[in-house]
């Protein structure tokens, strides 16, 4: 059995990607202090995942190595520059608009990304999105995001 080409090797590739990711999350979450698990600290979190993100890659890494699935296709580059476009447009629309329209926006803009583009489907997501999100940090955890940064009416 000949050993897969690396860097064609579709799981591994990706095991790759979360590795590095978590590492990069990792390396950025040590400068935070850490804290304990009954007083967490900002750091708590971002260390915590990205270890788990190494570990996610660690497994699909070795994954690749075993199955040796190639990459099939070319990069998609538009779905990949319309969902980065789409993670920018909510962090710069969050404190200008509100929790609400920018949710909407990150939906509507990241379903151009996919095969299929159905405006019922993308409205009705956005709004159980929006809903969900409203109930849950809003809500739930008392966080004080505006849900619109403007007035309706007069």
């Amino acid at each position: 059995m000949e050993r897969p080409e690396l860097l064609h090797n579709r799981d591994f590739l990706a095991g790759l990607l979360f590795a590095v990711i978590g590492a990069g999350g990792l390396y950025v979450a040590l400068s935070y202090p850490f804290g304990s698990l009954q007083q967490m600290g900002p750091g708590f979190f971002p260390r915590a995942l990205g270890v788990i993100l190494i570990g996610f890659g660690a497994v699909t890494m070795v994954r690749g190595l075993r199955s040796g699935e190639r990459v099939e296709g070319a990069w998609g580059w538009f779905p990949l520059a319309m969902l980065t476009a789409s993670i920018v447009a909510f962090g710069w629309l969050m404190e200008r608009v509100g929790l609400v329209p920018s949710l909407a926006v990150l939906v509507v803009a990241s379903a151009f990304a996919g095969r299929e583009f159905r405006w019922r489907e993308v409205v009705v997501l956005a709004g159980v999105l929006c809903l969900l999100a409203v109930a849950i940090f809003v809500w739930g955890l008392g966080l004080p995001y505006p849900l619109f940064a403007f007035e309706f009416g007069a």
